[in-house]
C-alpha cells in the first residue's frame, strides 16, 4: 500500500514557474520510482518526469531541457520544479509510484491542475 501526497500546481503566466511535490507514504516496501504523469483535456496521461531510486531519471523530450526532477530518498519525497512553462503545459499533473515487489502496479496520487496563461 502506498499513498501520495500531490502540492504545488497552480496557475502561472507564460514563462512563470512552478513546483510540484510528492510525498509517499509507505510501510514495508522500497520505491523504485516516482514522478509526474500529466493528462490534456481528451489525451492519455504521459510520463512527464520521473526518478528511479538510483537517481535514473527520464524526462519527456518536450520538457527536458525545463524541468527537473530530484528525490529525498529519506522522506520518500519527489520535486519537479518547471520553468519556462508554456501554454502547451496546462493538464492534470499526477504522482506516480512503484514498488520494487510489483513493478507492474502504479500508484497514482489524485492529481494537481497546472494551468499556464498567455
Amino acid at each position: 500500500q502506498v499513498q501520495l501526497v500531490e502540492s504545488g500546481g497552480g496557475l502561472v503566466q507564460a514563462g512563470g514557474s512552478l513546483r510540484l511535490s510528492c510525498a509517499a507514504s509507505v510501510s514495508t516496501w522500497s520505491i523504485y520510482t516516482m514522478g509526474w504523469y500529466r493528462q490534456a483535456p481528451g489525451k492519455k496521461r504521459v510520463l512527464v518526469a520521473d526518478i528511479s531510486s538510483g537517481g535514473v531519471t527520464n524526462y519527456a523530450d518536450s520538457v527536458k531541457d525545463r524541468f527537473r526532477i530530484s528525490r529525498d530518498n529519506a522522506t520518500n519525497t519527489v520535486y519537479l520544479p518547471m520553468t519556462s512553462l508554456q501554454p502547451e503545459d496546462p493538464a492534470v499533473s499526477s504522482c506516480n509510484a512503484r514498488i520494487y515487489a510489483a513493478l507492474s502496479v502504479s500508484y497514482w496520487g489524485q492529481g494537481t491542475q497546472v494551468t499556464v496563461s498567455s
